[in-house]
């Protein structure tokens, strides 16, 4: 009889594990993020971002990504170890610019990192996360 406790009590633990890991693994970054831009020459501000966590890229976390409002450009995103990068493509004097945002991103939410202009004017800066569909 105590064979069989213990045996249904393994049975539990084990559940228990697995639905705990598969519920931490189903964080998904769907949403809007705003983002706060500081330190930079062209980018400071406020940004919000809408991203749609598809795996579309090629990645477990990835997919496309834009700005709210939008600027008529889609970009993308991909959560590689750790780590979220944003971009979002935009026109400057005929050519694209790249609007990029690098942050940590864990259990679907994503921190603090950095800000990078590229194809325009040079530019970088710090990228503050905000709470997930918090714009």
């Amino acid at each position: 009889m105590t064979r069989h406790i213990r045996s249904i009590a393994r049975v539990f633990v084990v559940a228990a594990i697995a639905f705990t890991t598969s519920a931490a693994m189903a964080q998904s970054y769907t949403g809007n993020w705003p983002i706060t831009v500081s330190k930079s020459h062209y980018g400071n501000g406020r940004y919000c971002v809408a991203l749609t966590d598809n795996g579309s890229q090629g990645f477990r976390h990835s997919g496309y990504a834009s700005l709210v409002p939008t600027n008529g450009y889609a970009g993308w995103f991909t959560v590689i170890h750790g780590i979220v990068t944003v971009t979002i493509p935009g026109p400057y004097n005929g050519e694209l610019e790249f609007q990029v945002f690098v942050a940590h991103a864990s259990g679907g939410r994503i921190g603090k990192g950095g800000y990078v202009l590229a194809g325009g004017p040079d530019d970088s800066g710090v990228a503050a996360f905000g709470a997930k569909n918090g714009c």
